[in-house]
């Protein structure tokens, strides 16, 4: 479990963002990356069970602390939070799982970030052939009680995507250029027991809508299986 002492760090890194004060309590990382490192370690194991991830373990999960600031105005050193992202295995299974650890602000993520045109132009294909498809697993029971109503989010044209029309009942959908969902959690629910279960639950109930993107991008028009 993430502990309150993981959090404290979080806490304390953000008001203390600088080389001095992180070397001076390095010890206190390395002990709050070994607890991060375990939950991770565990929440892999509980996804390897329903889905296919290439990740080898939980340290190969996290993402490093330390920030890239060489184009950012930004030149805080470290991240104030814990990141960790999950890859489908091969490129048959595609999309991706993220969590996000920081106090007041903890949450999973997934979806398509930034899908090239080519997989953007399947993807609006495959709306525009079965929106009843993906608007079934969009308003699920599972999928709304994790992610709500609001569905999917991300960037989104503004206009009409060439080729379709401004009365297409899928146009919410095919204006999008980012297809992203996102479970929030609270400070309590990080320091729970079961923690990594509930954000394995959230996982799962993400796994229909990457299974229904997957086929998109990976297949033609007529379901044959693109090379």
């Amino acid at each position: 479990m993430i502990t309150k002492a993981n959090l404290k760090f979080l806490k304390d890194l953000s008001k203390n963002n600088n080389r001095e004060w992180f070397t001076e309590n390095k010890k206190i990382y390395e002990s709050q990356l070994e607890n991060t490192v375990d939950f991770a370690t565990e929440l892999l194991e509980l996804m390897q069970k329903h889905d296919h991830i290439e990740n080898a373990s939980g340290k190969k999960v996290l993402m490093r602390i330390y920030r890239d600031v060489r184009f950012s105005k930004d030149k805080s050193p470290y991240k104030s939070h814990w990141g960790g992202g999950f890859q489908r295995a091969t490129k048959q299974l595609r999309g991706g799982y993220y969590f996000h650890i920081e106090p007041g602000q903890s949450f999973v993520g997934g979806g398509f970030w930034g899908p090239e045109p080519s997989d953007l132009k399947l993807i609006r294909a495959a709306i525009a052939a079965d929106e009843k498809g993906l608007r079934k697993i969009l308003n699920s029971k599972s999928f709304v009680s994790f992610f709500g109503d609001q569905g999917l989010h991300g960037e989104k044209l503004k206009t009409v995507p060439k080729g379709f029309e401004k009365d297409d009942s899928a146009l919410d959908l095919l204006q999008l250029k980012q297809f992203l969902i996102r479970h929030d959690f609270s400070d309590t629910d990080v320091m729970s027991a079961d923690f990594a279960k509930k954000m394995n639950e959230a996982f799962k109930a993400m796994r229909p809508f990457l299974d229904w993107m997957t086929y998109a991008v990976t297949h033609d028009s007529n379901g044959v299986p693109l090379k």
